[in-house]
């Protein structure tokens, strides 16, 4: 005998809503969930329909990023056009790196046709010491303004002093990558540590931090990338920036910065077929490319399917309208129309309605705890299970 209750518990956390036990629970909280929708119909010819797949056009974007606030957009998108930072500085439209503690120098000075070259460590306070001049603060400059700087000293006691200035070692600022990164995995194959700390050497991006690192490996989840800076997270979809040229957060790295690119969960990028099929689920979207194949995954239709009123429901986000499409899949078996046979997405949703859907607002009005539960648990728990646990008895 299995039986599900819920009992008040206002101390409990959603990591212990949805614990191991839940198990056949939750199943039975999904399928609940769907028998909920099978009522929701109408055949009122004013009522709102889906979007036949047919008429979606192809530039429709990608379901919107997930856990990405408009203030966190905002930030990204200031973050990734600065023109200065603790790294580097713009000198005449030119991003020039700032000299700190540790970091080696190297001074070149002209004397007539001599040419002298003398190699200088910045001390932990920021301070050289080079030719007749003791202590001079250096750090933050950038060698260009230390060139200046320093011609300006030794005219005390050189004639029309010149000087070059290079930065050999860079040592004083850096940055941190963590996860699904070819040089830290290759080293860790080799049995071999890793700091995954990286000097910076100037203005320097996230793509370029990931490049220095031998670019991410093919178990990178590159949509869900954070970013640790001055106490906050920041989630950073690199698919975008890669594929979509998304420089808004192509974001300029400061030093201190951590980056994290997670490990694609087990089922990676996916989709969900629910409603009138044999196996409602979670199925990879490397097999379930299109309607077709994610219906054949789901052991097709029941017979009180109405398969001509398909819904794939894509984009979903609390508080905002998915695009709900409307597939006859009918007019896709009997007919060959392979209009019908839409190309999936991650995250999108397969529902097989068991009557016909006569208004598609009140469908994902009505489909809002499903939505949730499946795409935003945290979000679902918080709204529906606030205060309360499962308790799954299984005998």
């Amino acid at each position: 005998m299995k039986m599900a209750a819920f009992s008040k518990k206002p101390q409990d956390s959603f990591p212990d809503i949805l614990g191991p036990r839940l198990g056949k629970g939750l199943i039975t909280l999904l399928s609940i969930l769907c028998m909920g929708l099978w009522g929701i119909c109408s055949c009122e010819s004013t009522a709102v329909k889906g979007t036949p797949v047919n008429e979606v056009p192809l530039t429709v974007e990608e379901r919107a990023k997930r856990f990405q606030t408009e203030e966190d957009r905002q930030d990204l998108a200031r973050m990734s056009s600065v023109k200065e930072n603790d790294v580097f500085e713009e000198i005449n439209g030119i991003p020039e790196y700032r000299i700190g503690p540790l970091d080696e120098l190297e001074i070149i000075s002209h004397i007539g046709e001599t040419v002298n070259t003398t190699q200088v460590t910045v001390n932990s306070r920021g301070k050289i010491s080079y030719s007749f001049i003791d202590d001079l603060d250096v750090a933050g400059l950038t060698p260009s303004q230390l060139d200046g700087l320093l011609t300006k000293e030794l005219s005390n006691y050189v004639r029309r002093p010149r000087v070059d200035i290079l930065v050999k070692e860079f040592n004083s600022k850096s940055a941190t990558v963590i996860g699904e990164l070819s040089f830290l995995r290759a080293s860790s194959y080799a049995g071999k540590g890793a700091s995954g700390r990286i000097n910076l050497k100037g203005k320097t991006h996230l793509t370029d931090l990931i490049a220095q690192a031998g670019g991410y490996t093919v178990d990178a989840d590159i949509r869900n990338v954070r970013l640790v800076r001055g106490g906050r997270s920041y989630l950073i979809n690199l698919y975008d920036v890669l594929e979509k040229g998304d420089e808004n957060q192509n974001v300029v790295i400061e030093s201190g910065d951590v980056v994290t690119i997670p490990e694609l969960p087990v089922f990676g990028e996916r989709v969900y077929v629910m409603g009138e099929v044999n196996k409602q689920g979670i199925y990879p979207l490397d097999d379930a490319q299109d309607l077709l194949a994610a219906l054949a995954l789901a052991g097709s239709f029941t017979k009180l399917a109405k398969e001509e009123y398909t819904l794939i429901v894509r984009g979903y986000e609390p508080g905002k309208e998915p695009l709900v499409m409307m597939a006859d899949v009918n007019a896709l078996f009997r007919q060959a129309d392979l209009s019908q046979n839409v190309r999936l997405r991650d995250g999108d949703l397969v529902y097989v309605p068991r009557m016909q859907i006569g208004d598609v607002n009140d469908w994902i009005a009505n489909a809002t705890p499903l939505l949730e539960l499946i795409l935003y648990p945290g979000e679902f728990a918080a709204k529906y299970l606030e205060g309360y646990r499962v308790n799954v008895n299984v005998d």
